[in-house]
């Protein structure tokens, strides 16, 4: 598995001021809504009722929420890179201005986990995150997220 089979580059975004976590799942459902067809209303619910559970924060400026949705039949992504960073409930505090939030399939299992270790894996690359945040176009930041090492399953 790596990124280029999960992100479609319409799924990656650079937005400016995000006021608040319901705010950014509301965009990333937009966007999954967009790209990969999928609801609108229950995207943004699954988000917000993972959220519930615990933060999706990481650290360093990152955060990867996700969530299962019926009737999808893979593991997709959305990638926003926000131009002023947010809070947004972080394990160290910190303010997060990435974002790549995974869409699994309700009864997918080892495929979840997996999509998530690898972007996990690759957000946590210190080289990707400073070239994603030098970045502003779209293209460039799908071309630097399905392109790194880390992009390549253990």
């Amino acid at each position: 598995m790596d990124i280029s089979k999960i992100l479609d580059p319409q799924a990656v975004k650079v937005v400016g001021k995000m006021t608040s976590k319901k705010r950014l799942f509301q965009d990333l459902g937009e966007i999954a809504a967009s790209a990969y067809d999928l609801s609108l209303n229950e995207t943004v619910d699954a988000l917000q009722e993972r959220e519930s559970l615990g933060p999706t924060g990481v650290g360093h400026g990152v955060a990867l929420p996700h969530a299962r949705i019926e009737g999808l039949d893979s593991v997709v992504g959305a990638f926003l890179r926000l131009e002023s960073p947010m809070d947004f409930d972080a394990v160290d505090r910190q303010p997060v201005d990435l974002v790549f939030a995974l869409f699994a399939p309700a009864e997918s299992g080892v495929d979840h986990l997996k999509a998530l270790a690898l972007v996990s894996r690759t957000m946590r690359d210190a080289d990707i995150c400073a070239k994603l945040r030098a970045n502003s176009e779209a293209a460039t930041l799908h071309a630097i997220l399905t392109e790194g090492p880390a992009t390549k399953a253990a």
